[in-house]
């Protein structure tokens, strides 16, 4: 599919069921939220732009009443089973769009945060995570818009993006959005049409089938091996503000079992590992 450069006429956000982390119950995604807040602050603030918020999923799910609370006047439902594959279905629905946002993650199920940069494939779109905020600005040209993406250690960057593309929203984006009662009454589910899904089983990007999964409480995070600092407070305070060489080693040359051995030997001496 051919990609041209257009102004910025149709928004879509995506948004998926969350899962509220003490009682399990099925709620809004905080990061779909920041990211429908973006498009509605961007329709606000620029003249001729129509959003439409994008769902693929079971239509009668109550969690989708929250984003009518939230701001979002209509909800297009792709209607699709849980075991099927989004992405066809999404690809179809989104052709057309000068500008697609979304969280960076799913609040349940196995939340890979591999569904956008799957999306930006298929449709040939670029694809810019972490973005905090957005603004059309027509002395960057009428096909481009403004973004501020996360960057770590507080940092920020602006950058500009040629349409059409796909931006994931940072969870620190900033949200406006209030929830409404009257909102959520005025507002509507549509249920879109989906396309046909391939005769063969599909398998997930874990190489595994739907039927396989299984939903349980999340675990603890594993703990990350970090290296002993032996270094004053005033120095680790600098390191926290100013981008500085940990004295890495980079390892290009050698075979596979000479960067295995290095990789063992950082991990001796800082002693990560008692063998």
């Amino acid at each position: 599919m051919s990609v041209h450069n257009r102004p910025l006429k149709k928004v879509a956000v995506l948004v998926s069921v969350g899962r509220h982390p003490v009682s399990g119950m099925a709620r809004y995604s905080r990061n779909d939220a920041a990211a429908l807040s973006m498009a509605v602050t961007l329709a606000q603030s620029t003249a001729d732009i129509n959003v439409d918020i994008m769902h693929a999923g079971d239509p009668d799910n109550s969690a989708l009443s929250d984003y009518l609370a939230l701001g979002a006047k209509t909800i297009k439902v792709v209607a699709c089973h849980v075991d099927e594959d989004v992405i066809p279905a999404l690809k179809q629905a989104l052709e057309n769009y000068d500008l697609i946002l979304c969280g960076g993650r799913a609040e349940a199920g196995e939340e890979t945060g591999l569904v956008p940069y799957l999306l930006a494939s298929q449709l040939c779109l670029p694809l810019v995570a972490d973005v905090m905020e957005i603004t059309s600005d027509s002395s960057v040209g009428i096909n481009d818009v403004v973004l501020q993406q996360f960057l770590p250690k507080g940092r920020r960057r602006t950058i500009v993006v040629s349409l059409p593309a796909l931006l994931t929203v940072h969870p620190l984006a900033p949200s406006n959005a209030r929830y409404a009662y009257a909102n959520l009454r005025n507002g509507a589910i549509e249920r879109q049409q989906p396309p046909p899904q391939p005769q063969l089983a599909e398998m997930s990007v874990s190489g595994h089938s739907p039927q396989d999964w299984t939903q349980a409480p999340a675990s603890a995070r594993p703990l990350k091996l970090v290296a002993q600092e032996k270094r004053s407070g005033h120095a680790r305070m600098l390191s926290a503000t100013v981008t500085e060489s940990r004295g890495g080693k980079i390892i290009q040359e050698g075979s596979t079992s000479e960067k295995a051995q290095a990789i063992l030997a950082y991990l001796r001496e800082h002693r990560l590992v008692d063998y």
